[in-house]
């Protein structure tokens, strides 16, 4: 009972709005933390701001905040060799818990859209196995 009487003071002393901003840098920063995403896919405008020396923590992050509700679209470029199907299930649990614990607010979507593929790793690997063959 003590609770609800909790929750009715803090809705008589004013509101909490949290921005999209907020948002899509908590929920990019989480994307990335998982294994197999390579980067954020952010179109030409994040490429601009990148070159100007400012990087975008929500770059590749679309988000649209209710009063206590959130979806989320995320545009992902992956590691040669994962398995995708396995890497957007643990940036949807990972994004979700993260903006579900830092704001409150319920995460009622995390759409993944996969944009690209990073082949970085998969040419150093060829890198070094010519070397390797020429030794």
């Amino acid at each position: 009972m003590e609770e609800n009487l909790n929750a009715n003071e803090n809705q008589e002393l004013g509101t909490i709005k949290i921005s999209e901003e907020v948002v899509s840098v908590i929920a990019g920063l989480a994307a990335t933390e998982v294994p197999g995403v390579a980067g954020m896919s952010g179109g030409v405008v994040n490429g601009i701001s990148e070159m100007l020396g400012r990087k975008n923590l929500g770059k590749g992050v679309k988000v649209e905040v209710g009063e206590k509700e959130v979806s989320i679209d995320l545009y992902l470029i992956v590691d040669y060799g994962v398995r995708i199907p396995e890497v957007a299930w643990n940036v949807q649990e990972n994004v979700k818990n993260a903006v579900e614990n830092m704001t409150g607010l319920k995460v009622v979507e995390v759409n993944i859209h996969v944009q690209g593929v990073n082949m970085d790793k998969e040419n150093k690997k060829q890198e070094q196995q010519v070397k390797e063959e020429e030794n």
